[in-house]
């Protein structure tokens, strides 16, 4: 099921050198984005392997497990900023998720109703309510840089979400 990675691997070794970074991030920067595959946050941004964390999931929401991340990568790997990057044409973009959750439980066959999806109609108003959130966790530094922005997957453009 995995032969194909594994062998993707192996011709990888053949050229992998130790770079000897630490774990730490090196531009001080913490990247939380979407899961969306035509996302590519290193080269977006003009990053190498080594120069940010890199967290992700749906939607680029600060959910219990990307606030997790980010206290650990402020108070010991070195991040000082956090961009927070949605995107164009963003499933988690909607209005209600009450048709989600039936497209959920019609392909699992289960109750949707339990999990938190966070959709958001609007880019501006879901980094506000994450900002806020992210301002009100004691254990991040008071002084902590954020920025929202949004990525245009059709054409690469990045601008910032205004505030």
């Amino acid at each position: 099921m995995f032969d194909d990675l594994l062998a993707a691997n192996e011709v990888f070794q053949r050229s992998f050198v130790d770079s000897g970074q630490p774990g730490r991030a090196a531009r001080g920067l913490a990247v939380l984005t979407c899961i969306d595959s035509r996302i590519d946050p290193l080269a977006m941004l003009g990053l190498k392997p080594g120069d940010a964390k890199i967290i992700r999931n749906a939607g680029a929401r600060v959910t219990d497990d990307a606030l997790r991340s980010l206290v650990l990568a402020t108070n010991l790997l070195g991040v000082e900023r956090v961009c927070i990057v949605h995107h164009t044409d963003c499933a988690m973009r909607r209005d209600d998720e009450s048709e989600l959750r039936r497209t959920l439980a019609e392909r699992s066959g289960a109750d949707a109703s339990t999990i938190e999806l966070l959709t958001f109609p609007d880019h501006r108003e879901a980094f506000e309510r994450d900002l806020r959130r992210l301002r009100a966790c004691e254990l991040l530094p008071p002084g902590l840089v954020v920025g929202g922005f949004l990525f245009d997957v059709h054409t690469g453009a990045l601008g910032p979400i205004d505030r």
